[in-house]
């Protein structure tokens, strides 16, 4: 079987699985969890924020331009440069809107001083995390110039004051960023999906993690090496509580709480 074929047979496999074990609310025996499921993740009301950013994801569906993307590499040491429309990139690379929203409420939850975001693509996340927490800072980094313009024009045209948007390579920016709080709140790492870098970012980030930190790792199945790096930073003892929403993980450090991992679905 092909490598690829075989990848998309296992996280089917993996997905199916996932629903078969994961519970709702009404399964979960943390009063943590049982908030935060019925407060947040299930919660599916419409807001005004979401038809401003889905009306800008709208437009990048129109958006013919061609861009010349570089890929720092899911699984490759070596850029590779290939041009795209900016459209076919908005259609097949950015996060759905229910997963969009739900990372916009999460932020929203947490209340978070700073947000930081690995992986800004076309802007449409941050933009998100920008609208659910606009007295935040919000550091945003993307590894390719092209793809950052775009982004960068997006947040004009949103009128997000409070968004920082850094262009390089995740493993040069991450460490001076992370130096430069006093605290870490609120960490989305969305791109660079390989085992190594997912754990070294993770390590990075312990040093400033506090009793409200959330930690958001995103495609935690997406391969061999990504379910071996979910479960090393489950069982990391500074970690008390994960939640499994297959798309993404949450990590929290709760303090005098028990060590509990938790499969919602999502």
């Amino acid at each position: 079987m092909p490598i690829f074929a075989a990848m998309v047979f296992n996280f089917i496999g993996d997905f199916l699985k996932h629903r078969l074990t994961a519970k709702s609310r009404h399964g979960t025996h943390s009063p943590f969890v049982y908030k935060l499921t019925d407060e947040v993740i299930y919660d599916f009301k419409s807001r005004p924020d979401y038809k401003t950013i889905e009306s800008q994801r709208k437009k990048l569906f129109n958006d013919d331009s061609i861009i010349t993307v570089t890929d720092l590499g899911a699984g490759s040491h070596l850029n590779k440069n290939n041009t795209k429309k900016v459209k076919e990139i908005a259609k097949n690379a950015l996060k759905s809107p229910a997963l969009a929203q739900l990372i916009y409420r999460l932020a929203k939850y947490v209340q978070p001083s700073s947000v930081i975001e690995l992986g800004t693509c076309l802007g449409i996340t941050t933009a998100y995390l920008s609208k659910a927490c606009p007295e935040a800072e919000v550091i945003t980094v993307e590894g390719c110039p092209e793809t950052a313009k775009v982004a960068y024009r997006n947040f004009c045209e949103l009128e997000l004051d409070n968004v920082e948007l850094q262009v390089g390579n995740f493993d040069v920016l991450l460490p001076d960023i992370i130096a430069a709080k006093e605290k870490l709140d609120f960490v989305y790492i969305d791109g660079n999906h390989r085992k190594d870098a997912t754990l070294n970012y993770f390590n990075w980030c312990l040093p400033k993690v506090h009793e409200g930190t959330l930690l958001i790792f995103d495609d935690i199945y997406w391969s061999k090496g990504m379910k071996e790096a979910w479960e090393e930073i489950k069982n990391h003892p500074e970690v008390t509580v994960t939640v499994d929403l297959f798309w993404i993980g949450l990590v929290y450090f709760r303090k005098g709480q028990v060590k509990e991992h938790f499969k919602i679905k999502f």
